[in-house]
């Protein structure tokens, strides 16, 4: 990573450099031969500066490097790409520029020029995905492009400066491009044992399961695992705002929101997938995330034979999690009164599985497997079956605790789901082993 020095070493040449590439570009050439003829003339045109010709090896080698960044990728926060223990990058100035790396924040010695040259990188990706992030469209949702590449698909928020007050603003939430398996997050501490049994029951059962939590608590990847309990010989249709699902299945039909181009036409959301997926005979409809109007589709499709659906959405806890789907059904403009609504998502919803990621050391756990057991009075009843229960912590900081049911029996009603379906929940379950 380039200091304030290099840096402006690397810049001067770049700006050199650019018009004779430019004038010399030949769109025959593979990226590789591109590369190699910018490498040679930035070469050049950092060893006969001044200061230039003062570098050691390794400092010439990373201004080259990064002209190259510059030049034809995503100049100073190329480098943070491919590692693969970053999940986020965060840059909020020039010089201020943060990952998240295992749960934790962790700033970083990144260092843009100024904001001009933030902004060109915003721009780079934008309009890769063909869109902008201007004066007049401040606020850019867009995806990463980079094909082969082990992030391409990553999510991408950039806002120009002027909506944000001090400098240009980027967010990279990096793309997990293979798929988790259960047992692999059960060794991570996500949950233990008895918990990834009972939460394979209820999927294999065709319960309705809603994955709840709050940003970055690894929802999706949690939402990626447990489809892996879903039958082989059940037709999947996964819908999305980016392709963040990987389900390791012979039979998954895959689809993504688009949104409007830059003339404000052909925008495909998240809520007509959904109507125009019910027509393509899903066993099961596995809903990224549910934000807005499409929960009220979403809910409906539960209750109209597309038993087994997943999905999520962002809440404080498992409660929450029905409001916020209240709300959102609310947004649709329906007549139905509250009380109905909730009526509606308590005959639809079976489960809610709450997912936390811990500050203090960026764990992600279920702290709550709850049972949606139907409506007392206008009030959903919520009752959780298993939840951790946080001790302390150890001499390294690491949150401790344990996984345990709570005693509450699931509902008559569910347990017989399940039986029907070939799946039995033993009594084992809800005593502390």
């Amino acid at each position: 990573m380039l200091n304030r020095d290099l840096l402006r070493i690397e810049r001067d040449a770049v700006r050199q450099a650019t018009g004779v590439l430019t004038a010399a570009n030949d769109a025959a050439e593979s990226n590789e031969q591109r590369d190699a003829r910018a490498r040679d003339l930035l070469a050049e045109i950092v060893d006969s500066s001044p200061e230039g010709s003062r570098l050691d090896d390794d400092s010439f080698d990373a201004v080259i490097q990064a002209g190259i960044n510059d030049l034809y990728y995503l100049g100073p926060i190329e480098e943070l790409l491919p590692d693969t223990t970053i999940s986020e990058i965060m840059v909020n100035a020039p010089d201020d520029v943060w990952v998240e790396r295992s749960g934790l924040l962790q700033k970083t010695p990144v260092t843009f020029e100024d904001d001009e040259h933030v902004k060109f990188v915003i721009n780079r990706i934008a309009s890769a995905d063909g869109r902008r992030c201007d004066e007049a469209q401040p606020l850019c949702d867009c995806i990463l492009n980079r094909p082969g590449a082990i992030f391409n698909g990553s999510r991408v928020a950039a806002t120009a400066k002027g909506i944000a007050v001090d400098h240009n603003i980027l967010n990279i939430r990096k793309f997990r491009p293979d798929a988790v398996e259960p047992e692999d997050l059960m060794a991570l501490g996500t949950f233990d044992q008895r918990m990834l049994e009972f939460m394979e029951a209820i999927v294999l059962g065709r319960m309705n399961v809603v994955i709840a939590g709050g940003t970055g608590s690894g929802k999706t990847t949690l939402l990626n695992a447990c489809s892996s309990f879903i039958p082989d010989n059940q037709r999947i249709v996964t819908i999305e705002d980016a392709p963040e699902l990987r389900l390791q299945k012979p039979h998954v039909v895959r689809k993504t929101a688009r949104r409007p181009n830059i003339e404000g036409e052909g925008e495909i959301t998240i809520r007509q997938l959904v109507i125009h997926a019910l027509r393509e005979r899903p066993d099961r409809i596995v809903v990224g995330e549910c934000r807005g109007g499409e929960a009220f589709d979403m809910i409906q499709a539960m209750m109209t034979g597309h038993e087994g659906s997943l999905t999520t959405v962002h809440s404080s806890n498992a409660r929450e999690a029905t409001t916020r789907l209240r709300s959102m059904i609310q947004q649709t403009g329906t007549e139905m009164r509250s009380e109905q609504i909730m009526e509606l998502i308590a005959s639809a919803i079976d489960f809610i599985v709450f997912v936390n990621r811990f500050d203090i050391d960026g764990s992600r756990k279920i702290t709550e497997i709850a049972e949606v057991q139907g409506m007392q009075g206008d009030v959903i009843t919520i009752g959780t079956i298993m939840r951790f229960e946080q001790t302390g912590f150890s001499e390294d900081g690491k949150v401790l605790g344990e996984f345990m049911p709570t005693g509450e029996r699931i509902t008559p009603a569910h347990r017989e789901k399940l039986f029907a379906r070939g799946v039995y929940v033993d009594d084992d379950f809800w005593f502390r082993r």
